[in-house]
Formats: structure tokens, C-alpha cells, sequence
């Protein structure tokens, strides 16, 4: 009992020096984009502090870098990390375009690519058709750059250090909403004064809460942080680069597309209690 209750107290006393040293950190950053310029360097700055806090954390703990989950032993859950934010960002813009809320087809977007690409003049099925197929490959890889500083904190230390003192649910729960909390400064700068800040910054914490809940689940099933880096990288991208752009907005636009609107995280909920329930029955 003793000793269970001593390992508990240093399991909470490093979730806190760990949240602590990434405050500290992503202040500075923050400051960075907030005061200064919000440039894509600052932002890749800021999405290592959780890396950086974990690495941190570690060694003032005394324990090894080594001991977090790099390898991968089944690459299965890879595959399944990819497919699965595929899916529930095609589900919500299927649904957007069938409802009105956007169409399918931004001619901007599409000459845009177009000139990207050096296929001006091409077959507009041809340019969408290989920008979307570089996006899915070559944009994947390059961005897991990013999204592997921040779950290398998120998923690959903090939801385990977070599962020795609670549950399942907890842990997908919690860390979702700190992860959230911890987007809120940029989602300020976004819609500070558009009189829609607050709705946008509980539309985007339902959602990472949502995708946390799957992501806990892949990173568990596999003991490996790698799932997340790539389910990450594939969110990011198929919503930011592929289906945003493509769609043309209206006026309710705003309440219902990208990451910021209400259609992923309901879709992306639905999908969340499939998990929930799967890592109920599964003991995790």
C-alpha cells in the first residue's frame, strides 16, 4: 500500500513538471507569435515544446530517453492511423457539401495548384487528382516532422504517465483537454474580435477531446508513439491542405467547416465512443 501509494506521488509530482516546463516553454513561443510575427518558424518552435518538456522531464526525473515507445512491432495500427482520420474529415465534408453549409470545387484553390503543380492548362481532374495524391504521400512525410514534437510529449510520455494514476477514459479525457487548452492562444488570434471566438475555441476542444480518445487507443493497442505522429500528420493535412481548400464557403461556413467548425468534432465523437467502447471491453 505504501509503496503503491509513493509511486502514485511520483507518477503526479512528474505529470507536474512536466505540464510545468511545457508552460514555461510554449510561453516563450507563444510570445514568439503573439508579439513578434506569427511565422511557420515560431509555430514549428512551438510544436516541440512537448518533446522538449518530455525530454526535460526525463532527466531530471532520472530516467532514459530510450524508455519511451519508439518502436513499432505491429504496423498494422499504422495503417489503421491513417485510414481512420481519412474517414471521419471525408464523413464531415461529405456531409458539409450534401447540407450546404460549402461546395465542393474552389476554382481558387484548384488554379492554385494548378500553377503550383506547372500543369496550368491541364484537366482539372488531373491536377486535383495528382495534388491530392502528393498531399496524401509526399505532405504526410514531411509534416510527421512536425506533429512527431508534440506527440512524443502528448502520446508518447504524458497519456502513459497519466495511465499509471487513472483510467482509460481519463487519461484520453484529460490529456485532450489539456492538449486543447494548449491551441487556445492561436485559436485567439484567429477569432479574437469576430464575435465567434468562444464558440470556436469548444467546437475545436470537442474535437481534439474526440480524436484524443481514438489516438490514446492506437497508442496503447501498439505501445508505440508512431501511430499518433502519423494519425496526427494525416488530420492536419487532409483537413488543412485538401478538403478546407477545396470546399467554397457561404455564410454558415464558419460554423461548420475545418477544424474550428462543428461538423468534424460531432462526426469525430461518433467515432470516439466506437473507441471508448472497444478499450472498455478490452481492458486498456
Amino acid at each position: 500500500m505504501i509503496e503503491s501509494y509513493n509511486a502514485n506521488n511520483q507518477t503526479w509530482k512528474t505529470i507536474v513538471i512536466f505540464l510545468g516546463i511545457l508552460t514555461i516553454l510554449s510561453t516563450i513561443c507563444y510570445y514568439a507569435i503573439l508579439k513578434l510575427n506569427t511565422t511557420s518558424i515560431y509555430i514549428g518552435a512551438l510544436m516541440m515544446c512537448p518533446a522538449i518538456a518530455s525530454f526535460i522531464t526525463l532527466k531530471l526525473m532520472k530516467r532514459s530517453i530510450s524508455s519511451l515507445p519508439w518502436s513499432l512491432k505491429d504496423p498494422t495500427y499504422l495503417k489503421l492511423s491513417y485510414i481512420l482520420p481519412v474517414s471521419y474529415i471525408a464523413i464531415s465534408y461529405i456531409l458539409i457539401w450534401v447540407f450546404g453549409f460549402g461546395n465542393l470545387g474552389n476554382q481558387d484553390t484548384i488554379a492554385a495548384w494548378s500553377q503550383e503543380l506547372g500543369m496550368t492548362g491541364s484537366n482539372t481532374s488531373m491536377v486535383v487528382t495528382v495534388m491530392i495524391l502528393l498531399l496524401a504521400i509526399v505532405g504526410v512525410v514531411k509534416n510527421i516532422g512536425s506533429t512527431l514534437g508534440e506527440e512524443i510529449g502528448w502520446r508518447g510520455f504524458f497519456v502513459f504517465e497519466l495511465r499509471k494514476v487513472v483510467s482509460f477514459e481519463g487519461a484520453s479525457i484529460l490529456s485532450g483537454l489539456i492538449w486543447s487548452i494548449w491551441h487556445w492562444p492561436i485559436i485567439w488570434l484567429m477569432y479574437n474580435g469576430s464575435g465567434q471566438l468562444f464558440f470556436h475555441i469548444a467546437a475545436f476542444t470537442i474535437m481534439i477531446v474526440a480524436i484524443s480518445i481514438i489516438m490514446t487507443y492506437y497508442t496503447f493497442k501498439s505501445n508505440s508513439l508512431w501511430p499518433a505522429a502519423l494519425f496526427h500528420s494525416v488530420h492536419n493535412i487532409f483537413i488543412q491542405k485538401v478538403f478546407t481548400p477545396m470546399t467554397t464557403t457561404n455564410d454558415s461556413s464558419s460554423f461548420w467547416i475545418d477544424e474550428y467548425g462543428f461538423m468534424i468534432p460531432i462526426v469525430a465523437s461518433v467515432f470516439a465512443i466506437v473507441f471508448w467502447r472497444k478499450a472498455r471491453k478490452e481492458n486498456l
